[in-house]
């Protein structure tokens, strides 16, 4: 009897060992994710790969400076004629030369486009942050507004992925003519928490991006694009955004992948996004 109580004792002691390090394992990834979230947010590239010169476009260097004092690069692509001005705010990954097919496609509906590249992208200075990237945005509307004296009414904000959390954000504080969101999660806290369940997303996030609560407060024409195929931000996300959004508000059902190149394949993507513009510009596509 003894020898089974001792057998039994030195059981129970490596199984809570075991529990012990297992748990000390899991904080200290908790650590690790909370600590380096950023890393799992952002993914930006120094390197220019392409200008939309390449697509046969005239465009022009930008750089502007935030209210941080953080000095930022983009490109303004004018169109003539001009239907109005495309605000456009990437996704999450590489920068700006990576758009240039989508730019061009901007272009073709008669919109000049100011693509910006956020802070640690491409030329832009500085490391990308939540609040890094709206001053990064309210930045890019100063330089239309301000610099180049465009009225509000003539810029349409355009966002996808991260770009639509930024965008949405800058719809709150500014009155643009429309908002555009494109492949947009709900908040990245909703995103993080369905593709890591098993691990206390909603306490350790960092980044928070709340697109649709953002959404609820614009009173502009919205349009909502979004692919049942997506598979990195599933469709609920736009289905969710649609039905918070105040109307007028549209909804884009487009097909393929979150980073395929539907919007060259698909005449569903352009076609869409000139209705929208038509209706919301009173204007035909040059």
């Amino acid at each position: 009897m003894r020898r089974i109580l001792t057998h039994n004792g030195t059981y129970m002691h490596s199984f809570g060992a075991i529990l012990i390090a297992v748990a000390a394992s899991y904080l200290a990834l908790l650590g690790l994710l909370y600590a380096f979230q950023g890393q799992l947010v952002y993914f930006p590239m120094r390197e220019i790969v392409a200008t939309p010169r390449d697509r046969g476009l005239d465009f022009e260097d930008v750089y502007l400076e935030t209210e941080d004092g953080v000095r930022l690069h983009g490109w303004f692509v004018p169109a003539a004629p001009e239907r109005a001005v495309l605000l456009y705010f990437h996704g999450n990954a590489g920068n700006l030369s990576y758009r240039v097919e989508r730019t061009k496609v901007f272009h073709d509906l008669g919109l000049s486009v100011l693509a910006l590249d956020y802070r640690g992208y491409g030329r832009s200075a500085g490391r990308p942050s939540e609040e890094g990237t709206y001053r990064d945005a309210r930045a890019a509307w100063r330089y239309l507004a301000e610099t180049r004296r465009i009225a509000p009414d003539r810029i349409v904000l355009f966002g996808r992925s991260l770009g639509a959390a930024v965008a949405a954000q800058l719809a709150v504080e500014v009155a643009p003519r429309a908002l555009i969101l494109d492949s947009a999660f709900t908040s990245a806290v909703d995103l993080g928490a369905a593709v890591y369940p098993w691990l206390p997303v909603r306490l350790l996030a960092r980044y928070r991006y709340p697109t649709l609560e953002n959404l609820k407060q614009v009173n502009r024409p919205v349009l909502i694009v979004h692919s049942r195929n997506d598979e990195i931000v599933p469709f609920r996300h736009g289905e969710a955004l649609y039905a918070a959004a105040n109307p007028p508000k549209v909804f884009l059902e487009i097909a393929g992948g979150h980073n395929d190149d539907f919007f060259v394949r698909d005449r569903r993507y352009a076609d869409g996004l000139d209705a929208f513009l038509a209706e919301v510009l009173k204007s035909a596509r040059p």
